[in-house]
């Protein structure tokens, strides 16, 4: 199936997708990585995590010379380097990671446990990813670095994005 979600994400939306399912995504993403996922854990998010969809990339962004911050390019990152800190920051309400390579079983545990995705963003895309993006809304911890401040990101059908882990406890990658 193919669906079309807007973000903040809710539970109905997660229940009905399966592994295997087509998302697009208008709304909303954040993008957080290593140094995102530790600072969430130890001083609390920045914005309310509720629905929340995280973006495991680190974009490249360039500031114009009226300070507005443009995105050149954004793909996924591997996300299994956020093992460590994913099934917390699941329990904190987020309801939807785009990644690529898959996540270990606690973070599976962690889907199934608060009703949420794994959704695949195909590495190489990084130029048509970045045209589903409207503008960015916002920007913080960007002490942490460029690639891994928070950046909020204002989307229009985001994707194509494949469920490869589903809140039922289906994962593609060990099928």
């Amino acid at each position: 199936m193919e669906y079309e979600l807007e973000t903040p994400l809710k539970d109905e939306d997660i229940s009905k997708l399966k592994a295997g399912d087509t998302v697009y995504l208008t709304g909303k993403i954040y993008t957080a990585r290593d140094s995102a996922h530790k600072r969430i854990i130890e001083e609390g998010a920045p914005m309310d995590l509720e629905g929340v969809v995280l973006f495991h990339a680190g974009p490249i962004i360039k500031e114009d010379e009226n300070g507005e911050y443009k995105i050149v390019a954004v793909g996924p990152t591997t996300s299994m380097r956020m093992n460590p800190y994913e099934p917390e920051v699941l329990n904190r309400g987020v309801k939807a990671i785009i990644g690529k390579g898959g996540m270990d079983d606690n973070t599976q545990k962690a889907l199934v446990d608060n009703n949420a995705a794994f959704l695949t963003a195909v590495g190489g895309c990084a130029a048509l990813y970045v045209s589903s993006i409207n503008k960015i809304d916002s920007v913080n911890w960007l002490d942490l670095g460029m690639p891994e401040a928070i950046w909020e990101l204002d989307v229009e059908r985001f994707g194509p994005l494949i469920v490869t882990m589903d809140s039922k406890n289906n994962n593609l990658y060990k099928r």
